[in-house]
């Protein structure tokens, strides 16, 4: 029995090996308007990104600021464990900056991990005087999803299995994306913008500004309907600026018919992406992953 185990685990290491040889790869990145952004006029600051501010975790965190020209950046799992599913990943930050790290780069590496095609989408930061917080970015992410959608095919996944998740104002911007199924906010580009800006599913995780005036009541940009796609939403209950976000946004989606899952903790505030924060609030992923499972999205 002892020579049977120790075959096993010779077996298992010659796998994993393997495995780590072929590691997650990750494309160069894409701009998503070649002509430039829709709206974008005169000099523009140069992106920067800063590291100074509070630790979440005990680490730093990548602040992203002066966007000016959307991109995304796909990052894809080993073949063995590609699932066919894409994941746009929207980074929090309301919309002044983008945690980069802490809502971007270490959730698709997560995503990767389950064999979802991520796809980091860095969107317009700050806010554009005289436009709406999401405008902008709500441009950069339907074009990234039709974008996405429209190279499925080089990109090894099944055009109806494309998702979208975000953090914070990046939640917000993921449920703007969701609630637009039909119309583009921007002039088509090429033909890419020829194919849905819909996701087909989408996580919320600690959403901010999703609720109104009004407890209870959503938004007026938030437009929730039968069409909205299957969701799941992840909050604290100290996460005392934002929690009604959640609330109402459930609420709506409960009224619309739409499958909505939510998980809501005691402990946990805002602001922690991935990381060990010490509260129960960090087990969110794992009930994520159940999410995706149960709705086929991982097999």
């Amino acid at each position: 029995m002892y020579r049977a185990m120790k075959q096993h685990l010779f077996i298992f290491i010659i796998v994993m090996s393997a495995v780590s040889m072929n590691a997650f790869s990750q494309d160069e990145a894409i701009r998503l308007f070649p002509g430039g952004a829709p709206g974008e006029k005169g000099a523009l600051p140069a992106e920067n990104v800063d590291v100074t501010g509070n630790k979440v975790g005990g680490e730093t965190v990548q602040r992203m600021g002066n966007v000016t020209e959307p991109a995304i950046t796909v990052y894809h799992p080993v073949q063995e464990l590609a699932c066919g599913t894409a994941m746009i990943v929207c980074p929090g930050g309301g919309y002044n900056i983008l945690a980069y790290d802490l809502e971007g780069t270490e959730i698709c590496d997560w995503l990767n991990d389950l064999g979802i095609t991520a796809v980091l989408l860095k969107y317009r930061v700050p806010r554009r005087e005289g436009l709406e917080k999401h405008a902008a970015p709500l441009q950069d992410a339907q074009r990234a999803v039709s974008y996405v959608r429209a190279h499925a095919g080089e990109l090894n996944i099944n055009p109806a299995r494309i998702g979208i998740m975000g953090f914070s104002a990046g939640a917000h911007l993921s449920a703007m994306a969701s609630n637009h199924p039909q119309e583009h906010t921007y002039p088509a580009v090429d033909a890419c913008d020829g194919h849905s800006s819909r996701p087909n599913f989408c996580l919320l995780v600690y959403p901010a500004y999703l609720s109104g005036e009004t407890v209870g009541a959503l938004s007026p940009e938030i437009k929730v309907s039968s069409a909205t796609p299957p969701t799941m939403l992840v909050q604290a209950e100290d996460d005392k600026s934002h929690i009604n976000s959640s609330l109402s946004y459930y609420y709506a989606l409960k009224e619309a018919g739409v499958p909505a899952t939510m998980h809501l903790y005691s402990k946990g505030g805002h602001g922690y992406g991935l990381r060990d924060t010490k509260a129960v609030v960090n087990e969110w992923p794992e009930r994520a992953e159940y999410w995706l499972r149960s709705l086929g999205f991982i097999e």
